[in-house]
């Protein structure tokens, strides 16, 4: 008695076409966040971005974000690590890929569109 078996499948040049360009990573909205932001002193634009930082990190990534604050009149050598030339400057490190924002962040749209995220 012979063995009755399923026909096969004509799978012969068949291949998915994946595309070579690299996919850019979007943020995930679970994702945590570590920012550096580059300040002169108290100055009226370092203290605004900070203020500015604060309230997008808790509006749109509430619990989930570092903010590390670098005032380069006490240490201007620090300015090299991340080649600032401007300041405030904004360095997103953690989601990849690497973000800079200068200025006081306060065109908020603007920010969340550079940081890649959602408007909520």
């Amino acid at each position: 008695m012979k063995k009755k078996t399923a026909p096969r499948k004509n799978s012969h040049n068949v291949r998915s076409q994946k595309s070579n360009v690299p996919k850019k990573p979007k943020a995930q909205a679970d994702e945590s966040w570590k920012m550096r932001l580059y300040v002169a002193g108290q100055s009226t634009k370092s203290v605004t971005a900070i203020d500015n930082l604060r309230r997008i990190c808790e509006t749109h990534m509430p619990g989930r974000f570092t903010i590390e604050v670098i005032d380069l009149m006490r240490n201007p050598e620090l300015a090299k690590d991340d080649q600032i030339v401007a300041i405030p400057t904004l360095v997103r490190k953690l989601p990849a890929p690497v973000k800079r924002i200068i200025g006081d962040l306060s065109a908020t749209d603007k920010v969340l569109m550079s940081l890649e995220l959602s408007v909520v």
